[in-house]
Parts: C-alpha cells; sequence; structure tokens
C-alpha cells in the first residue's frame, strides 16, 4: 500500500497514512480536528538495464538504413 503524508493546516503536525489508492484521503487532524492538506513529494525512478533510452533506437555502427525505392 503507498504511503501519504497530510500536514495539519492549523497544528502543523504532519502525518504519515497507508491507505489504498482508491480509499477516501484523510480531511480532518485527528488532534486537533484542523483541515488536512495532502503533501506531495518527488519520486526517484531510475532504470537500469538494457533497452532504456539511449539504446532503444540507436542505430547500429555498421548498417545502414534501407533506401527507398524510386518508381
Amino acid at each position: 500500500m503507498p504511503t501519504y503524508d497530510y500536514k495539519c493546516k492549523k497544528c502543523g503536525k504532519i502525518y504519515e497514512v497507508n491507505h489504498k489508492i482508491g480509499a477516501i484521503q484523510m480531511k480532518y487532524c485527528p488532534s486537533c480536528g484542523g483541515e488536512l492538506a495532502r503533501i506531495y513529494n518527488a519520486v526517484g525512478v531510475v532504470f537500469k538495464g538494457s533497452g532504456f533510452y539511449s539504446t532503444d533506437h540507436k542505430k547500429s555502427e555498421g548498417k545502414s538504413e534501407p533506401k527507398a525505392s524510386k518508381s
């Protein structure tokens, strides 16, 4: 399950909550009852292995592209 961060607009407490993607978001602070705002964090993604970006469509050095035939 994904982890979501919420911050209370009234008391400033930050909460980490695990719930399903389709679940209803938290709206109120459990401590003071203030309104919660969801915090969005950057996620780092690293693609490793062959076939990613630089090797996907790279031309081979020894081969040439097929030439269009003239009609």
